[in-house]
């Protein structure tokens, strides 16, 4: 049985699926909060070892800042979050911050 009208089926594209932008989470360095508190944190909310929790701590001591981890930006604020949230709870001004990564 032929089909009314003229019907055209056009080829489906794909459509382009751009990968989500990816965040840095960065510490901060600070002059209060003590070494061991800001490894316990790499290690406990990052699930850093104690060498590359020192050396990130380190980098950030000398630098100014250093980048602790590079996820979606979700789980990198929820990250980021987390650990603020710990070093309030014993009192220190540890910070970390999310920020695009180019």
């Amino acid at each position: 049985m032929p089909m009314a009208g003229n019907t055209t089926l056009k080829p489906t594209t794909n459509p382009k699926v751009e990968r989500p932008r990816l965040y840095k989470v960065m510490l901060l360095n600070d002059d209060y909060t003590p070494r061991e508190f800001v490894i316990m944190v790499l290690k406990a909310v990052f699930r850093m070892s104690e060498d590359t929790g020192y050396r990130v701590m380190m980098t950030a001591h000398k630098l100014g800042t250093s980048v602790v981890m590079v996820a979606a930006r979700d789980i990198a604020e929820t990250k980021a979050q987390e650990a603020v949230d710990l070093a309030k709870a014993a009192d220190f001004p540890l910070m970390f911050t999310t920020e695009p990564e180019e």
